[in-house]
């Protein structure tokens, strides 16, 4: 089945590849059934084609694949890209890591904004050091399940898993979270079982820091699988009979055996001034939106500190608010980017600069990103059309995607 998670994964499947290639769908099936082995250029070069890559990449992706396949089976329901998130670039990925295996070199590589992970987890089979960075407390014990490379039990985590599924109502947990969260976000049943579920995590003292990682990371997967919201929390539907629908599930922690891997919770500025790569990706927030109000849910499992919520939508405190998001950013970025010690600097952006919603429109202009990045090295823009998210207030025509790729004069 190699083939056809390799084709899943770069957004596409067998199907498509019979149309590109011309090959029967019979007999891409039964490729699909052989070992990679015995595959030959031909097949590769039709797998190339479909997924826009070059032979090598492909070959080097189909090997990654294939050594994960073998060396570990599947933990659970969830993996990495399994979640709603607002930017996150899965229909990106192929387009951008083509741009990057084209234009750049070297083995290490810089994830500053991370998000969702999508990007790195991407880049796995391109380079042997990471590292990963997000101020989100949810997003690093996120990457703390996938990617580190501490051992854990499986065993011991299905185990705990199929204990965490009898749970009917709350027995150690104080309501917390329902009393806030119950029949808004989530039924009042639901709330009180992910709630019991997360405060058992904090108390198994059998957990090493990855298995208890995985763990959270399960519960704000499958928390945030069945929520009451449009995909973030800044709002949930209101006036709706929320089903009774949580079931834990497990994520499936990705094989980084051989890999370098540095995640860090940090204020993005200042990690550059103490880190180096060969590449580093940079896909800052551009307008208002602070995600660590939009994922408030999912910050507060993460931590459970226990804050005093407020508001409509039940958020705690402001913290973790990012200055990419205000009227400065064009300065913050700039600082950025001047403080990088890298050989090659890649750039997303999306044209929203005009747009008629407010919490929409881009705080650093095209023009800002490119002249930052000039006064580095030499930059190549490259550009595609791409559907953006839509709040219902926002009327982009042309709407596109960038990739402004610079290589940093030494």
């Amino acid at each position: 089945m190699t083939l056809e998670n390799y084709l899943k994964q770069n957004n596409t499947n067998i199907r498509q590849m019979h149309k590109v290639s011309g090959i029967p769908e019979t007999t891409i099936r039964g490729i699909n059934k052989r070992d990679f082995s015995t595959w030959n250029v031909r097949y590769i070069d039709a797998i190339a084609a479909t997924v826009g890559k070059k032979r090598t990449a492909v070959m080097r992706e189909l090997e990654l694949l294939k050594e994960c396949e073998d060396s570990s089976g599947t933990l659970g329901r969830y993996n990495l890209e399994n979640r709603r998130y607002i930017g996150n670039k899965n229909k990106l990925l192929n387009w951008i890591s083509y741009l990057i295996e084209e234009h750049t070199d070297g083995n290490s590589f810089l994830d500053v904004f991370a998000g969702t992970g999508v990007v790195t987890k991407k880049m796995l089979s391109r380079f042997d050091s990471f590292i990963i960075n997000d101020f989100l407390f949810s997003n690093n014990v996120i990457y703390d399940a996938f990617f580190s490379n501490m051992p854990y039990d499986s065993d011991k985590l299905l185990l705990i898993q199929k204990e965490f599924n009898k749970i009917k109502t709350n027995k150690y947990d104080d309501n917390y979270f329902s009393d806030n969260f119950g029949g808004k976000f989530f039924s009042v049943r639901d709330s009180k079982i992910i709630g019991e579920i997360r405060t058992r995590i904090e108390n198994i003292e059998s957990l090493n820091s990855k298995e208890k990682s995985i763990l959270i990371a399960s519960l704000i997967y499958s928390s945030d699988k069945i929520a009451n919201t449009v995909g973030h929390y800044d709002a949930y539907r209101k006036k709706v009979e929320i089903p009774d629908r949580f079931n834990f599930e497990l994520i499936n922690p990705i094989d980084t055996s051989g890999k370098n891997i540095q995640i860090y919770r940090d204020d993005s500025n200042a990690l550059v001034r103490k880190v180096a790569a060969d590449v580093a990706f940079i896909d800052p927030p551009y307008n208002s939106r602070q995600y660590s109000r939009f994922y408030h849910v999912l910050e507060g499992i993460a931590k459970w500190d226990k804050p005093s919520l407020g508001g409509v939508a039940m958020k705690p405190p402001a913290e973790n608010m990012s200055d990419y998001c205000r009227s400065s950013a064009p300065k913050v970025f700039d600082d950025l980017i001047q403080n990088l010690n890298v050989r090659y600097i890649v750039v997303t952006y999306n044209n929203t600069y005009k747009s008629k919603s407010s919490s929409s429109k881009n705080k650093i202009t095209h023009d800002e990103i490119l002249d930052s990045l000039d006064t580095v090295g030499k930059t190549c823009v490259f550009e595609m059309p791409f559907q953006f998210f839509n709040a219902g207030k926002s009327d982009l025509k042309d709407h596109k995607e960038f990739v402004f790729i610079t290589e940093v004069r030494r």
